[in-house]
């Protein structure tokens, strides 16, 4: 097939060459089967053919095993031994060994270049989802993004969230007017969750420098798409981080690109590998995110493939929309598993020459049953299929290769030193401090202000008591300086009174005040 990419086929007991048509790659695809059955080579093939032609993937490495696509396979690898005579078996005349342009990432920052989202850009429903809150503890989380854009206090990484919803507590019966109840209790909650997170490495996600998608996009020199490898053995010990980031991904992909309709290729394969992380206990608002994504994605030339081990894991409305299919062994233990197994035959168009039950449940390792979508997007008829030999590596490449290909990648010098700019924590604490001085200052005001009345009242004393001894003047002179003296006494204390008022005190400031300093 001139616009597809072979994936297998041929030999006895089986049908035609089977090809993937590039045009409708965008259409979305699955891998299934149990474990041991050949799922990861799979997902090579399909890697090296897609860069091959041009087109970048992406794809998480969960055992380690993918970085191989560095490295070229050799006919001393003993797993390559069997390799040559399969693709003789085939048919696969243009078969070679070669390396493929990758590049790692990692999230934690340590097997390849870091991978970091700002907290703005995932969001308070994926972030909920991550942090597994309640229904009142997403609504606060809501609440806290809602401010965070009318208050001008950019969220990038975790410590500005955290500092955020201290400042959201602190001024809760403000808010709780304007968007409803904000309980202490579940702020705390909030907290609790994300110092988890901290401490499972979540602080190394967000940030900034964020992931620029157009570097996961680009094409060699000689028109190879570059293979974006995520090192995921240890982010796997956090399954729902692991989720959510791809998720993020996939999200982020689908806000920026622009439409290009159906294109002769995509321009981006993402592989979700561990696919049933994505949906277990998912509420249905996120399932109705992804279904979204998947159903939209297409026409932004992005092709999803979900790898999990059986087709249920992945939701009957997702999977209805996955028309490029290749499905290893399944193994039917209980009645579920038989269960499951009925319900993934049924989902091909069947072939005369074969049961497709008992196909998916005889083939072997490196052999799947395949449907891929011909002409007019009509899904192509169920094949029994041998897959086709990778070229690169089977298995990891040594540490000493990895850190290899990583210093000669050029994006190392972009995303390896994090940026902390100023956003939500910064100003939070910025405004701290100048209420701080202002109250100290106001302390300050205050305390000159009783200093002055205390010497205010020090004088009227004086004073009174000076008129009160004085017996030079005659009688009725006396009584008249007696009772102006207690009149004025009074005027004092009425004055005194409203001096230690807030007009008094800022006319005392104004006039005292001036003059206590100038002393």
């Amino acid at each position: 097939m001139q616009n597809g990419i072979f994936v297998g086929g041929g030999g006895e007991g089986y049908g035609e060459k089977q090809y993937l048509d590039l045009g409708y790659a965008n259409r979305h695809g699955l891998i299934a089967g149990a474990t041991g059955t050949g799922k990861t080579v799979t997902l090579q093939i399909l890697a090296e053919s897609f860069s091959d032609r041009g087109v970048p993937v992406f794809l998480s490495d969960v055992k380690g095993d993918l970085s191989g696509l560095a490295a070229s396979g050799s006919e001393s690898h003993k797993l390559h031994v069997p390799f040559t005579e399969r693709a003789a078996k085939i048919g696969f005349d243009d078969y070679a060994y070669r390396a493929y342009p990758v590049t790692f990432w990692d999230l934690f920052g340590e097997q390849g270049h870091p991978v970091r989202a700002t907290v703005a850009e995932m969001g308070p429903l994926l972030i909920s989802r991550l942090l597994e809150l309640t229904e009142a503890q997403e609504g606060i989380l809501n609440i806290a993004f809602r401010v965070s854009d009318q208050e001008g206090l950019p969220l990038l990484d975790l410590k500005d969230l955290q500092s955020l919803l201290v400042w959201v507590g602190e001024n809760r019966e403000e808010l709780s007017l304007r968007y409803g109840n904000i309980a202490v209790q579940s702020v705390g909650a909030i907290q609790r969750r994300l110092m988890v997170l901290e401490n499972q490495g979540g602080t190394k996600l967000f940030g900034e420098p964020a992931l620029d998608l157009a570097d996961l996009m680009r094409v060699t020199a000689e028109g190879r798409g570059q293979v974006n490898i995520l090192a995921a053995d240890t982010l796997m010990a956090s399954p729902r981080l692991y989720a959510t980031f791809l998720l993020w991904l996939l999200s982020e992909l689908f806000e920026e690109l622009p439409e290009v309709g159906d294109p002769d290729k995509p321009r981006l394969v993402f592989f979700f590998d561990e696919a049933h992380l994505l949906f277990d206990d998912a509420p249905k608002a996120l399932v109705d995110k992804v279904e979204q994504v998947a159903r939209l994605i297409r026409s932004k030339g992005v092709g999803v493939y979900f790898i999990t081990q059986n087709p249920d894991d992945v939701p009957e409305d997702i999977l209805g929309q996955l028309g490029n299919r290749v499905q290893h062994a399944l193994r039917a233990f209980t009645a579920r598993d038989r269960k499951a197994l009925r319900m993934a035959a049924e989902t091909y168009r069947e072939n005369p020459r074969f049961d497709t039950e008992s196909a998916i449940r005889e083939v072997g390792v490196g052999e799947a049953v395949t449907s891929f979508l011909e002409r007019k997007g009509v899904p192509g008829m169920v094949e029994r299929t041998l897959i086709r030999p990778p070229s690169s590596q089977l298995g990891p490449i040594t540490a000493t290769e990895r850190s290899s290909v990583m210093s000669g990648s050029d994006l190392g010098l972009k995303y390896g030193k994090t940026v902390d700019r100023a956003s939500a924590y910064e100003i939070l604490a910025e405004r701290a401090e100048a209420a701080a001085r202002a109250a100290a200052e106001e302390e300050r005001k205050e305390a000159e202000l009783e200093a002055a009345e205390r010497e205010y009242r020090a004088g009227r004393r004086y004073t009174g008591t000076r008129v009160g001894r004085s017996t030079s003047e005659p009688t009725r002179r006396t009584r008249s300086t007696s009772s102006d003296t207690s009149i004025g006494g009074e005027i004092a204390k009425v004055v005194l009174k409203e001096l230690k008022g807030t007009t008094g005190r800022r006319i005392v400031r104004g006039i005292l005040g001036g003059l206590f300093k100038a002393r």
